[in-house]
């Protein structure tokens, strides 16, 4: 079938090339344009495994139950009808992706081996050791390869995405884009545009995201008008390593194959982690919570450590606790061999960047940025019974016609906290619902990407090309490097784990003042073959601005949900704020509407199925009279959370 429509994917992670293969599949040309090859795209770190309620092991799970535990783990943020198609079509896209050859492990008796992961009880995550992400990259790219082969897919790899073509109706008739290595820029006709750029990590400073997740992309959609949805909603994972450039994940799926956190009881104990006895440990999550203890959601996780260390009882007073499977191989007789099978990737890293044996020596651990909740806004529009009408065209749309998002750089799947193992599922999924969505789009509109005029396409790479010379011939007096020091400074101080409003208020204020600086820079690379200085300071620019609308998103949202924890205000309001921050973006700040109230159209909001919840843990660690002290009025357990 020869190609009809041209559509054009910006990404090369795994919800583009999904998006990419049902698009090809139908017959239509594709265009991905990637910042790297697509093989080094940021999905391929994803190390724990994907979710699917497959039940091989008999333990009575079921679609509905994922879909229930990805919406109590969303702290019922998340509109229900998405949640529950993908849960219905984890199986399927498990099956389809072990037809690719994704080399999954299995059971001694031949049959896909699940392991348990936060947030839920059921063995429900599929894994290829702890390389997953890896594996299904690699897979979808060879099938994205034979469109490629035939002439439907085009790969644009090592162009940086500055703009979307906007007609007089507002519709997105194409991008522009820049070649990292010439340094052209050029402009390029779509009938629409799907955005798979992934997260914005980079701009936190701590994080396990690549260097390349500035969120740059997803800022200057929302610069064009795109909506963005949640934008407070960030995940800080409660394990990883810390590093110069970044942070390296230490997966969840250490703790679904039984690792520990534990902290010394005696926080100025010299001795190494595995000197230390049994009963001289704290293994804090596990006296919190018997019934979930490691397993416990991320943002609970994540939020004891903080409270651990923010009290001096980290190891040796730092920022530090362990995670520990020691005894994995001294007491529960697993082999060396054993161990490596299953988390082989995590431990290589580990073992590369701490110079220690893992499996000797309890691992050094503490949380980081690791994922975007919030994202551009998308569409959805519920068919029969709970879920989906997967013919409409506006399922994964955007606020601007013809521009649709999936994967991470969009909001609508994980509410304010994503389980683990759902990330690469929702990619999957969502890439496949947005080619649905194109699809029906196209056949809906007579614009062509042959009909778009090309003073419009001129216009839209003249200004990308405006703004390059601009930066490149800045002669101010300040350093873009030091300048995203101190915006990762700010956002991870007063917008991290432990929000205040004060705090809040005064990060807003400071990057207003880093908007300013960014635009007298001074750059000593003024060349025209990849230049590096330029795109840097451009992607600092834009970072900023997604920063004031997720700092001024966290001002706005008077409650405590999920991952966005705010002292001054620690419950869940249910009453006033199940609903969705939309931020729109104006020269002056970020403009927020409240009024799209969450679609609980399956289950009613109630309390979390964990026993403690953040209020609770700082009670239990930081001491029962820590909210008066304060002046902070905590109301218990009135509103559910």
């Amino acid at each position: 079938m020869a190609a009809q429509r041209t559509v054009i994917v910006v990404g090369g992670g795994l919800a583009g090339l999904m998006t990419s293969m049902k698009l090809a599949e139908a017959g239509h040309k594709v265009k991905i344009f990637s910042l790297v090859p697509v093989k080094r795209s940021h999905s391929v770190c994803a190390q724990g495994g994907i979710n699917g309620a497959v039940n091989l092991r008999g333990e009575g799970d079921s679609p509905y139950l994922h879909f229930e535990d990805t919406v109590t783990g969303g702290d019922f943020l998340n509109h229900q009808p998405p949640v529950m198609r993908m849960a219905e079509r984890a199986p399927a896209i498990i099956y389809l992706l072990d037809r690719m050859g994704v080399p999954f492990n299995r059971t001694s008796e031949g049959l896909l081996s699940f392991r348990r992961f936060g947030g839920t009880l059921k063995h429900r995550t599929a894994y290829a050791g702890a390389t997953t992400g890896q594996q299904l990259l690699y897979a979808l790219d060879e099938q994205v390869r034979r469109f490629e082969a035939s002439g439907e897919v085009q790969k644009f790899e090592g162009w940086e995405f500055l703009g979307i073509v906007k007609d007089e109706q507002g519709k997105c008739r194409g991008i522009a884009a820049q070649n990292l290595r010439t340094m052209t820029i050029d402009s390029f006709a779509a009938d629409a545009v799907v955005m798979c750029t992934g997260g914005l990590g980079v701009l936190f400073g701590r994080s396990t995201n690549s260097i390349v997740n500035t969120g740059s992309p997803l800022s200057i959609c929302y610069q064009h008008g795109a909506v963005y949805g949640n934008p407070e909603m960030i995940q800080i994972h409660p394990t990883a390593i810390p590093g110069e450039d970044k942070c390296r994940l230490m997966s969840e799926s250490v703790r679904g194959e039984g690792g520990r956190v534990w902290a010394p009881r005696n926080p100025d104990d010299q001795r190494p982690g595995r000197e230390i006895p049994e009963k001289d440990r704290w293994y804090v999550c596990e006296e919190m919570d018997p019934v979930y203890g490691n397993l416990l959601s991320r943002d609970i996780v994540s939020f004891i450590i903080y409270c651990v260390c923010k009290t001096g009882r980290g190891i040796k007073g730092r920022e530090q606790v362990y995670l520990d499977i020691t005894q994995l191989h001294t007491k529960q007789g697993m082999s060396r061999e054993q161990i490596w099978d299953k988390l082989g990737g995590v431990l290589e890293i580990y073992e590369k960047y701490m110079r220690e044996d893992p499996i000797e020596n309890p691992m050094r651990i503490y949380p980081a940025v690791h994922y975007t909740m919030g994202g551009l806004w998308v569409d959805y529009e519920k068919g029969h019974d709970s879920t989906l009408d997967i013919d409409s065209p506006r399922n994964q749309a955007t606020s601007i016609p013809g521009l649709y998002a999936a994967g991470e750089c969009e909001y609508q799947y994980h509410g304010a906290n994503r389980l683990g193992a759902n990330a690469l599922l929702t990619c999957l999924t969502g890439g496949e619902l947005a080619a649905l969505g194109v699809l029906a789009y196209l056949k809906n509109t007579e614009a062509s990407a042959k009909d778009v005029p090309a003073s419009l396409l001129e216009d839209c790479r003249k200004k990308g090309n405006d703004e390059y010379d601009g930066y490149r011939k800045s002669n101010g007096s300040e350093n873009p490097y030091r300048l995203a020091a101190e915006l990762s400074d700010t956002m991870w101080n007063n917008c991290g784990i432990w929000r205040l409003q004060k705090d809040l208020i005064s990060a807003r204020e400071k990057l207003g003042e880093l908007a300013a600086r960014i635009r007298q820079c001074d750059l000593l690379d003024g060349g025209t073959w990849s230049n590096q200085a330029v795109p840097y300071t451009r992607s600092v620019a834009n970072m900023i601005e997604v920063g004031k609308a997720i700092v001024g998103g966290a001002i706005e949202r008077d409650e405590s949900r999920g991952a966005h924890f705010k002292l001054d205000t620690p419950e869940r309001n249910d009453a006033d704020w199940l609903r969705t921050t939309k931020a729109t973006w104006t020269p002056d700040g970020p403009t927020f509407d409240l009024s799209e109230q969450i679609e609980c159209n399956v289950i009613p909001p109630k309390a979390r199925k964990y026993k403690i919840n953040q209020n609770s843990i700082v009670r239990k660690i930081m001491g029962e009279d820590f909210f008066e002290k304060h002046g902070v009025v905590d109301e218990g357990e009135v509103v559910g959370r």
